[in-house]
């Protein structure tokens, strides 16, 4: 007698089936350590594990560097404009 294979549930991950894992880490843009963490924290529920990826994209962002205040910036551009106004050396007679 041929029985058919389950299928699997759509909106849960299941841990054990190694290709969905695969498939589950490199959308999401996580580690194996990252994923299970996640599901062990959140569950199962693939729209549950992608908010809480995105979350933790968004905390781990760079923070920009740091601005220098707009007194150094008109002084640099100051400086720039004088190097670039200063006359070439003028001809030899």
């Amino acid at each position: 007698m041929r029985r058919s294979t389950p299928k699997p549930i759509r909106n849960k991950l299941d841990l054990t089936d190694r290709a969905q894992m695969r498939l589950v880490r490199k959308r999401l843009g996580l580690s194996d350590a990252e994923l299970t963490a996640i599901v062990g924290r959140i569950g199962n529920s693939i729209s549950a594990i992608s908010k809480e990826a995105a979350l933790h994209r968004a905390n781990v962002l760079p923070k920009p560097a740091d601005v220098p205040p707009a007194a150094v910036i008109a002084s640099a551009t100051v400086a720039e404009q004088a190097v670039t106004e200063i006359p070439a050396t003028a001809p030899i007679s």
